[in-house]
């Protein structure tokens, strides 16, 4: 069987990691066009994986050598990119999130039911990382009884050009609000928004806390704190009627010296989610070759976890109170 064509739209980190991984790492995958709006940038991109450089998104999603799309541009132009891959007719994998608010999630359902088959993907990536797999499938096992609690932590170094409370909740927590109902199977039905002082380095609150009500009765409080310093950092726990399931770290250097024990955090995403990123884009492949649904996470997915963000951000805005998740049902 001849290789799937894949064009990568954004030359950021993630656009440039994806089209890395799908370079090296994935079978059945060739990178043929690379799009991003600065052509040195998007030609040194395009370079390393042998692909065309354009400066053109749409003119990526009609070439006629692209037959599936990878969306990794900034999240304001996620919607309109991924539309414009449905109505040519071509699989799509957007990062996360689908759209900044749910009316524009709304749109992008709605397009690809009109086009009567399932062509988009969504990037959250967690639910191909072994540690969550492993321990989804320990709850199933009921390996700590039935849940009652779910501790989240997202960390990273500093701030992101640009990073604001309202980017933390859209970019960053939207993981949380994807991963908690996956690893339950519970939806989240009510949230609120919990903030210490103003951080001096920043300007507004970080870090921050989110706590969300499932379905289930679980509560689930996830952290989301932008300038931890000290490196990037993701924690799960999973507190049950018996026992409870963890993440653990993963610790690949290990240095003892001096009467100390010592071990490093990875810089960033890159170092800790490399299987996650690198196994989400093989099943991709593998279901695009295979000519079935992809197990990844789908349009509707996205458009429930940005139903989530809009009702944090709007417990944020009236001081943390609780506030109900409502998403459209559209089928």
């Amino acid at each position: 069987m001849t290789d799937v064509r894949v064009g990568v739209i954004g030359v950021g980190n993630m656009g440039a990691e994806h089209a890395g991984i799908l370079h090296q790492s994935v079978s059945q995958a060739t990178v043929t066009t690379v799009a991003g709006p600065h052509a040195e940038r998007t030609r040194d991109v395009a370079a390393t994986v042998g692909a065309r450089p354009t400066t053109d998104s749409y003119d990526l999603i009609a070439d006629p050598l692209v037959d599936a799309v990878v969306i990794a541009s900034p999240d304001e132009t996620h919607p309109d990119l991924t539309i414009a891959a449905i109505q040519a007719g071509k699989p799509v994998l957007c990062e996360k999130p689908l759209a900044l608010s749910v009316a524009e999630c709304v749109r992008v359902v709605l397009e690809e039911q009109r086009a009567g088959r399932r062509l988009v993907s969504l990037g959250f990536m967690r639910r191909f990382d072994p540690a969550y797999v492993a321990l989804k499938a320990e709850l199933g096992a009921g390996g700590c009884g039935n849940p009652l609690m779910v501790r989240c932590v997202h960390r990273t170094v500093g701030y992101d050009p640009g990073a604001n409370p309202l980017r933390s909740i859209t970019a960053s927590a939207v993981h949380e609000f994807d991963i908690v109902p996956w690893l339950l199977g519970s939806a989240i039905t009510e949230v609120s928004w919990h903030a210490p002082r103003v951080s001096a380095a920043a300007g507004f609150p970080d870090p921050q806390l989110i706590a969300l009500h499932t379905e289930s009765g679980v509560l689930a409080v996830a952290e989301q704190f932008q300038n931890a310093r000290y490196g990037y950092e993701i924690r799960c726990e999973v507190v049950g009627e018996t026992g409870t399931i963890s993440i653990a770290n993963p610790r690949r250097l290990v240095i003892d010296s001096a009467g100390t024990e010592s071990t490093g955090f990875p810089a960033d995403w890159r170092g800790r989610f490399a299987d996650a990123y690198r196994l989400q884009l093989q099943a991709w492949i593998d279901a695009i070759t295979a000519g079935g649904e992809p197990a990844l996470a789908t349009a509707h997915d996205g458009l429930v976890a940005a139903a989530v963000a809009e009702a944090v951000i709007a417990s944020m805005k009236g001081d943390g109170r609780r506030v109900a998740v409502t998403a459209p049902r559209l089928w």
